[in-house]
């Protein structure tokens, strides 16, 4: 019988995960039953989410189970169909296992469009990441011409592409970022108008308040901690504050104290509100098709740090913590049959 391999959870982290939690597994290549079709994986995601869900069900709500593969989102090709809806050859995404193969419901599977773009896009500018800093930012920041818009984390997957949309409906825009790499990226390629070097930055607070001479309308929190106590004394009245992540705090041991500076938002009533890409689920296609005419007019550009090999996934991971991704982190797996 033919043989494929799985990445599983080896044991829950205490603190940033490590090469331990993790086990490569060869198992035998399931069949698909009645409705479900067999993919091979060509690209999988890695995201800051998943740290939660290496976590028990007292701190997070959807853990993996020790012992069992972990899920992630998937580009990959249909090698055996038992739906109507696809045929062997077609290119899938979903949130399937970490393996080179797996079994899926075919209602939980989308076709990829590759006349949108390169099939890799599915998972970042053209896919949840990007779809989560559309709505994310339009729905939930709302910015107005004119604003000033600061996001954290922003030469990531999510926060680029938050960025190039504030910047094309007419904000200011400022980011920061942990290299200088990343900050040339920002400013010279992606057209903010200010970026910040947590890493070099010896006042941030003060950095910050120079970056935003006019305050803050728009915070889009991707990382939590320092940058975000950076950014609160600048908010603005009526600001508003998405909050997507926290990657800053994802590696704690101990729940932080807070919320705390709450007296700020009293006096500029300013709106927090955090936000699930699984909320747009009825409105990912209109968030995909206005995402995907930006990026064929070169209004949005993006970047992919592609780690090459399955056996390498969990590296891919673990450099998320390190700062090392410029754009979207994938995991090249597989190639398509021909």
């Amino acid at each position: 019988m033919a043989e494929t391999r799985q990445w599983r959870l080896a044991s829950r982290p205490v603190g940033e995960p490590t090469m331990e939690n993790f086990e490569l597994v060869t198992v035998d290549r399931p069949e698909p039953g009645h409705g479900e079709v067999l993919v091979k994986t060509l690209y999988q995601s890695v995201d800051p989410y998943m740290r939660g869900r290496m976590r028990d069900a007292e701190s997070y709500a959807e853990p993996w189970d020790v012992g069992e593969p972990m899920q992630a989102g998937v580009v990959g090709e249909v090698v055996e169909s038992n739906a109507a809806r696809f045929d062997e050859g077609d290119v899938v995404t979903g949130n399937l296992l970490w393996a080179e193969h797996a079994i899926a419901d075919a209602d939980d599977l989308q076709r990829v469009n590759p006349e949108l773009g390169p099939i890799s896009t599915a998972l970042g500018v053209l896919g949840m990441p990007g779809v989560t800093a559309y709505w994310g930012l339009l729905d939930v920041g709302d910015p107005k011409p004119g604003d000033t818009v600061v996001v954290s984390a922003a030469a990531g997957a999510v926060g680029s592409v938050v960025g190039q949309l504030a910047r094309i409906n007419g904000a200011r825009v400022v980011g920061t970022a942990g290299s200088d790499e990343k900050i040339d990226w920002l400013t010279d390629d992606l057209g903010f108008d200010a970026a910040i070097n947590y890493k070099t930055t010896d006042d941030l607070s003060s950095a910050m308040a120079e970056a935003c001479p006019d305050g803050v309308d728009v915070y889009f929190d991707n990382v939590g901690g320092p940058i975000t106590d950076a950014v609160w004394p600048r908010l603005n009245d009526h600001s508003r504050v998405a909050v997507c992540g926290q990657i800053a705090l994802y590696n704690e041991t101990e729940v932080p104290t807070g919320p705390r500076k709450l007296t700020k938002l009293i006096e500029t009533r300013a709106k927090v509100e955090g936000l699930l890409v699984g909320d747009y689920e009825n409105r990912w296609g209109e968030a995909l098709e206005r995402l995907s005419k930006f990026v064929r007019n070169d209004e949005i550009r993006y970047r992919e740090n592609v780690v090459e090999g399955f056996e390498n996934a969990p590296d891919a991971f673990l450099g998320l913590f390190e700062g090392e991704n410029i754009g979207k982190q994938l995991v090249k797996v597989g190639e398509r049959n021909d």
